[in-house]
Parts: C-alpha cells; structure tokens; sequence
C-alpha cells in the first residue's frame, strides 16, 4: 500500500512519527513532529491512500475550525487576540451585567483546537479606576512587555470617570496592572464613546489606536512608551454604517479595517469592512462579511482576525448568540475560516456547524436518553434504548453527513428537522437516518413523539464496529440518503411532515461512535414558505425556472415569502409564468419580502456570480 504524506508543518523541519498500526481494517494513526517543537496530527491513513467501499473511511484531519463551535465553554464576547512565541491567546469579554464584568479571562492554544483557560487575567482589583463593565480587551507586545488595552465603567458623558485604559504585565497570562492609574482616554473625542479599542503596530513601528462607539471611530497615534498618546493626531475615520468593534490588520500592504453594525443584542448585528492604502484611511465600506445565520446563531459580531504564520490561512473569530437565547450577554465565543478574492477583497464568511472531535470535548451538544462521551477523538454513547444528541441548530434544507460506527446490535445514524427531543424512544419529532449491524440494512423514518413511521429502507452489509459515511441531503419535501459517498442515494423519500430543526446523532439499541459531523445549507438560493426563513426551505441552483419546473422542484405557485441569496447571486422573482409580469430583484437574504411581493412568485431567474 501506497501512503502520500501531507506536509502540514507550512515548511518547518519534520519529523514522522507511527503512534499506532491498526489491522482489519488497515489505518495508520501519525503524527508530523515539527522542528519548532509543534505537532500536527495527520489523518487517519497517515495521509492520502485507498479507502475500500464498505470500510472505514479515513478520518478527516485534525485541522483549526474543525472542532465545532463554541471553541470554549461559557458566555464570551468580543474576542481579541495575538500570537505570543508561537501560541495563540484569545482575549474576550466576560459577558455578563455590565455590574459582574469586573474582571477579563483569556485562552490559549498551541494548534487553535485545544484551548486552555486563564482567569482573572486582568481584575477590577488592579485598576483603581475601574468598577464595573470591563470590556473589549486588545493585546499587544512591546518593550519587553505584554499591553491590554481595555474599556471600563461604559461612561456615557464627559463628566464621568472611565473610558479605555491600558494595562501591562511580564506574562500573557497577567496578572495585568493598570499602567499609568487613569484611563488612557477618558474624553469623547469627535463625538466617539471612548470603548471597543484595538492596538496595531505598523510595518514601520508606529502604534495606532482604533476605537469608539456611539457610531463614530477614532484613530490616535500611541507613542513608543505604548502607555500614552499623540494627542495631536486623533482623528475621525468613521466608515459608513459603522457603530462599534473597531478592528485593523495588515495583509499583502493593504490596510483592512473591520467593524460591527446593528444592535448587539438584535438580529442585524454583523461586521463589514474596508480596504486602504494607508493606517488612516479614507476607508470606504467595502462590504458585509458576517451576518447572523438563523440555523446556526444571532448577534454575530466585533470580531478579530487571525493569519496561521508561514502561510495565507486567516480565521475570523467573534462572538455570536445560540439560538433561542433571550438573554443578550449569553454569547459565545466562535470562529471560522477567512477567504481572500484575488483582488484583495474578502468573501462573505460561512458559519459552520460541525463537529470532529479533535479538541477533545462535545461543547454545543445537548444529550438525551443516555450519557454521551468523547473518546479517542469519536462522540460515543452508553447502549441505551434511545440515545440522541443535538446540536442546537434550525436546518430546513440542509445537507448533514457524518462517520458512524454502529455496535453489534439496534442501529445508529443521523437525526435532522428535529423538535421536541425526549429521553423515551422515538420521543422526538423529526426524521432518521441509520444504519443496523444487526439487521444488515439502511433506514429512513420519521418519528413522532412516540411513534414511528418508516419511509424507505434497503439491504447493505452492515458490520459491527466499522465506520461508514452516512448522509442525508433534505431539501423541501425530498430526502435523500446515501452511504459511503455514493453519488446515488441508498435511499429516498417524499415526506413535508416537518418542515425545520436541529441536527444530531441517535443511537438505538446501539453503543456507536460518531465522528466528522457535518451540516450545511445545499448550495444555491433557498427559498421559504414562511417569513423569517420559516416553513418548508427549497434550494435551487442557478437557472430558469418556469411555474412547471418550479412545482417540479417542490415549490407550488404563489408560496414563498422569504429567501436566502448567496454572496454575489441575483434573484430575479417574477409574479406571472414564463418571466411575465412584476419583477422583483433580491441580492441579499430576505426575512421577508416586500407585501406586494409575498406570494408572488410564478417564475424565477437565479444568476451566480
């Protein structure tokens, strides 16, 4: 057997390591050893080789974002963060009522999979100044020194004491001391709230502060002491729609500025962006970058970024609000992969909702029925009657697939459009899709509170603890399953029982192992029943579509009343058949259209870009 070794050491000296040597089926478990003393852990199968159809699949790697989102466990927010000797710190909010933030934590991690904590890294105690609502820390080093720039007791007029202040310590890790004994910046300065800073150093030296909320931003020069100011160079660079979370980096010259618009307790909080040639702008917007997904999470936003050193890799992390959250400082603190266009520009973010068990913990899932555990890098449960876990998400179309293991008896498999989950068997709304050791077989049924109702099945051979790739594509009334990456589905079904809800994994009669899940919305336009992406969701790729191929694809006349467009596509909806009459363009998610366009639609022109 042939094995490809995948180099993931972005160019350090390497070394490789075999930890383990598993027969029936073959994997090969190893590890690149780094010459900067770093590890990365290759994927099961040591790299790229055959897999054989029926067998264990190779695992996916070990990889930053792979994990699942939160990446740590509590209520976060407005994350910051730098590379300190090749670790990488993570400084948030401690979200909670602004008379409870009286302190700071911050994360760490070698890889940006496993994190560990650090509390209290910066307390009230060590500023004289501050009391309450300490926030948006911003780190930094030089001078031999670590910086954390923070906000402190939301002052809302000159006459107040607090604003942003700066803090120091000889470890990432604090405890960090208030600096000069004063805030840095305690004035409204061109009508911005002094809060939401953010410390950069340029190519050249000098430090610049971004900061500023109340919709107006600010830059000032820091001096090399980094504990005080230019006061001659404040400067307004407030770009348009911006309102707090300001945020600067550096890549190939060009000076990205990003920010946070909306209300960070509402549903239109989300982060743009512009592109300069120099630190102080102008900084026309460029465009929106991070929106609120209402299957995954709300309130996304005032967000950092960060580039994997050696290479073009960029992760945006930010905080953003599960969903079914009422409570506005119930935040959590996530991050995903960054593209760059060839020009510079940034492609809209994709939240994901995903889960390979690399970090070691289930964070984000809820259990029922039985107690669920992760082990050797797999979700696995206790032999219950009934085990589920759900990941708390609201997919109408989507596409979920994961690595199952089932045991030697009951089945095991994927559980989507979920509601009302119970501990009993089958006592959940939603559907399933399995595969069963013990009966040789893949099934697809709906359960209802109890009861249960198969919709197809077909025969396979089904082995007792081997891996096989399970996946189910639901996309309006059509489901479709398919097993180790068939392009033909195993299984498919018609079935509008339920219309949306939570992803997960089940186990019946089964101690089986998940690992690698994944759920994503198909690709294309997906088209709703119900405002606010409600109801039955309907994906179609770009085309023409007629009344007669609309009702072909599941979508019946006059029925949709909202829509998600992909960054850069254009809906064109048109009231009558064959693109006659009121035509009405959307290039944006739309929660709900316009009245006279609700209902609407008998024809539709989709364009990619």
């Amino acid at each position: 057997m042939k094995w490809t070794i995948t180099d993931d050491c972005a160019g350090r000296p390497q070394s490789l390591k075999l930890s383990s040597l598993v027969l029936a089926p073959l994997l090969l478990t190893a590890t690149l050893h780094c010459g900067d003393g770093t590890m990365s852990p290759l994927p099961h199968g040591g790299g790229t080789g055959p897999e054989e159809v029926g067998a264990t699949p190779l695992a996916a790697a070990c990889t930053p974002g792979s994990s699942g989102n939160p990446f740590v466990s509590g209520w976060y927010a407005d994350p910051d963060m730098k590379i300190y000797n090749g670790v990488y710190w993570v400084y948030p909010t401690y979200s909670a009522p602004y008379d409870a933030q009286t302190h700071l934590d911050a994360f760490s991690s070698p890889d940006l999979i496993t994190w560990t904590k650090h509390s209290k890294v910066l307390d009230k105690a060590n500023v004289s100044w501050a009391t309450r609502a300490i926030w948006a820390p911003s780190p930094i080093f030089r001078n031999n020194t670590y910086y954390l720039y923070f906000g402190a007791n939301d002052i809302q007029s000159d006459g107040q004491l607090g604003g942003i202040g700066v803090a120091k310590s000889n470890n990432p890790a604090g405890p960090y001391v208030d600096a000069i004994g004063r805030p840095l910046i305690s004035k409204f300065i061109n009508g911005a709230q002094p809060i939401d800073q953010n410390i950069f150093i340029d190519d050249d030296g000098q430090a610049y502060l971004y900061y500023g909320g109340w919709g107006h931003c600010n830059i000032v020069k820091v001096n090399s002491d980094m504990i005080s100011l230019d006061n001659a160079s404040f400067k307004e660079i407030t770009p348009s729609g911006y309102v707090e979370g300001a945020l600067m980096f550096k890549r190939n010259g060009k000076y990205y500025l990003m920010w946070s618009e909306g209300g960070w307790t509402g549903p239109d909080y989300r982060v743009s962006y512009a592109v300069a040639s120099s630190p102080l702008g102008p900084f026309p917007k460029a465009g929106t970058i991070l929106s609120q997904n209402a299957a995954i999470g709300t309130g996304s936003g005032h967000n950092t970024v960060v580039n994997v050193p050696g290479t073009d890799d960029w992760y945006i992390f930010y905080h953003r609000r599960p969903l079914g959250e009422t409570d506005g400082n119930h935040r959590v603190l996530s991050y995903d992969r960054m593209y760059f266009n060839s020009d510079g520009t940034i492609k809209p973010v994709e939240m994901t909702s995903q889960d390979n068990f690399c970090d070691g913990n289930a964070l984000g899932w809820t259990s029922y029925g039985a107690t669920w555990t992760v082990s050797n890098g797999r979700y696995v449960n206790q032999q219950q009657p009934d085990a589920k876990a759900l990941l708390n998400t609201n997919y109408s179309a989507l596409s979920l697939e994961a690595d199952v293991t089932p045991g030697a008896s009951g089945d095991a498999g994927l559980i989507f459009r979920v509601s009302s989950p119970g501990a009993g068997l089958d006592a959940y709304k939603g559907y399933y899709a399995g595969v069963a050791a013990g009966s040789d077989r893949v099934v697809l049924g709906r359960a209802n509170g109890g009861a249960w109702t198969e919709l197809a099945s077909a025969a396979a051979t089904i082995d007792a603890n081997v891996t096989y790739h399970l996946a189910v594509v639901a996309n309006g009334d059509r489901i479709s399953v398919y097993l180790n990456r068939s392009t033909v589905p195993t299984l498919t079904a018609t079935d509008a029982t339920y219309a949306s809800g939570a992803v997960g994994v089940r186990a019946h009669d089964s101690a089986a192992a998940f690992d690698n899940v994944s759920a994503s919305k198909p690709p294309g336009a997906i088209f709703y029943a119900d405002g606010g992406y409600g109801g039955l969701g309907i994906s179609l790729n770009a085309g023409n579509y007629t009344l007669a191929q609309l009702n072909a694809a599941g979508i019946p006349n006059d029925w949709m009343s909202s829509l998600r467009v992909p960054a850069g596509w254009t809906v064109q909806v048109y009231q009558n058949n064959d693109f006659a009459g009121t035509m009405w363009k959307f290039t944006a998610d739309t929660p709900l259209l316009p009245a006279e366009a609700n209902d609407q639609m008998s024809s539709v022109k989709i364009s990619a870009q």
